[in-house]
């Protein structure tokens, strides 16, 4: 989004009032920073969540495939992304295997 400022210290955000937690970016992203969280205020029960930020590697897969502009990614001039790590990967396949939603701690 070139005309958009990430909030300060931050690589992934969302708008969670355009969300319609069709998860796609959760499926798209390779380091499992994403997941779907139970919410009462949208019409599936869930919406998005940045869980780990500090593993996104910028990207851009869930931003370019967000049908409804929600999830926005930093600009690379301003935030240093993280490299794709083996645990962020492996995050990412259990994030998947639990049905796009939340891990449990």
């Amino acid at each position: 989004m070139g005309l958009m400022k990430a909030p300060e210290n931050t690589p992934v955000w969302v708008d969670i009032s355009r969300c319609k937690a069709c998860d796609i970016c959760v499926a798209m992203c390779p380091a499992g920073v994403l997941a779907m969280v139970p919410s009462d205020q949208t019409i599936l029960g869930a919406t998005i969540s940045v869980q780990t930020p500090d593993f996104c590697i910028g990207c851009n897969d869930c931003e370019l495939h967000c049908p409804d502009f929600a999830i926005f990614v930093a600009d690379r001039k301003e935030y240093k992304f993280a490299k794709l790590t083996d645990e962020a990967k492996k995050r990412a396949e259990q994030i998947r295997e639990n049905h796009y939603m939340a891990l449990s701690a």
